[in-house]
Formats: structure tokens, C-alpha cells, sequence
């Protein structure tokens, strides 16, 4: 079974995941840059023929790129390590797998909100997001866990 996450569980992560989300979006802006210039250097030689070429300024820019592709798959990896999904890298889409009455429902967050205000139904997705209720707000127990 996967982690699940109470509403107060994620509240508590979210710092920490916010800042590895941002660093994997960081890091995947350098790799697009980097490879639009790579293009725009192929261009350049494809149309110019014998064109110089910056060769240790293109070895430094992949360096960057690879130290880039390196940061956001680490990044990833740690937001995965929590049992945490990312759903959608371009806008920052976090979901936490929460047990609500012996269902798992997903706990949404996107980058830029305060808080974790939204879940939705694992067969429902991000168009599906509704604001948490009392139910999820005051804490699911786990199947596992006593009726208190």
C-alpha cells in the first residue's frame, strides 16, 4: 500500500517540498535554455558551413546542463522518496495520497498556494479539485489506526 498523508502531514512537508520543486523546475529551465542555444548553434553551422565554433564555451554550457538534468532528477527523486506525487513539473502540481473513509483520495496542492486547500478523487484529476472539507481537515485516520 502507498503512504498516505493526513491533511496536517502535508502541511508539515510542504516547505521542504515546495524548495525541491522549485530547484526541479530551476533546473529544468537551464536545460531548455541550454539546448535552445545548442540548436541555434547547429542552425547556425548547418547554414554557414565552416563557422567558428566556441568549442570550450559549449563544453562549459553542457556541463551546466548536465549539473542541471543532475539537480532535477535528484529533486524529483527526494519529492518521490516521501510518497509525495508531482503531477505536473510546467506548473508545479503536487498530489498527497490521503485515506478518507477507507478511500484514498489526493490532497492537491500547485505551486504559488499557501496552503493545501483542494483534493480530488484519484480517478478525478486536477480539473476534479474541490476545497477540503470537514472530514479531510480534521485529521483521516489510516484503516490501520484505532477510532479514537
Amino acid at each position: 500500500m502507498e503512504r498516505t498523508f493526513t491533511l496536517q502531514e502535508a502541511q508539515v512537508l510542504l516547505p521542504v517540498l515546495e524548495g525541491l520543486l522549485k530547484k526541479a523546475i530551476d533546473g529544468r529551465k537551464v536545460m531548455e535554455r541550454v539546448e535552445k542555444e545548442f540548436e541555434q548553434v547547429s542552425h547556425r553551422i548547418f547554414l554557414q558551413g565552416g563557422v567558428q565554433v566556441d568549442l570550450a564555451g559549449l563544453a562549459k554550457r553542457k556541463a551546466e546542463k548536465d549539473k542541471a538534468t543532475r539537480q532535477v532528477k535528484d529533486a524529483l527523486a527526494e519529492i518521490d522518496a516521501t510518497g509525495v506525487q508531482v503531477k505536473d513539473l510546467d506548473i508545479g502540481l503536487l498530489d498527497f495520497p490521503c485515506m478518507v473513509d477507507e478511500r484514498v483520495i489526493l490532497l492537491c496542492w500547485k505551486l504559488g498556494e499557501k496552503s493545501i486547500e483542494h483534493w480530488h478523487s484519484v480517478e478525478e484529476g486536477f480539473s476534479g479539485r474541490k476545497p477540503i472539507d470537514e472530514s479531510i481537515a480534521r485529521g483521516s485516520r489510516k484503516p490501520d489506526e484505532p477510532t479514537q
